[in-house]
């Protein structure tokens, strides 16, 4: 049988429509650069940095934001 065909057969199954790649789940890297992100963007939208003694919003970015600087 022609490798080609027996190919374009298997991957045309239906029983194969609703299978995706496995996500690869996030790094350490990666969640600490999308709160690095996510602070920045708080910072972008307020123009400061966020307080401590704000709403739960801005502890939240708090919080994140000393976690990030302990870090470096």
């Amino acid at each position: 049988m022609d490798v080609r065909k027996e190919l374009y057969e298997l991957f045309n199954d239906p029983l194969l429509d609703g299978v995706r790649p496995k996500v690869a789940a996030a790094t350490a890297g990666d969640r600490m650069q999308q709160k690095l992100a996510e602070v920045n963007d708080w910072i972008a939208m307020n123009g400061r940095e966020p307080r401590k003694d704000g709403n739960l919003k801005e502890k939240l970015m708090y919080a994140a934001m000393m976690a990030l600087r302990n870090k470096l």
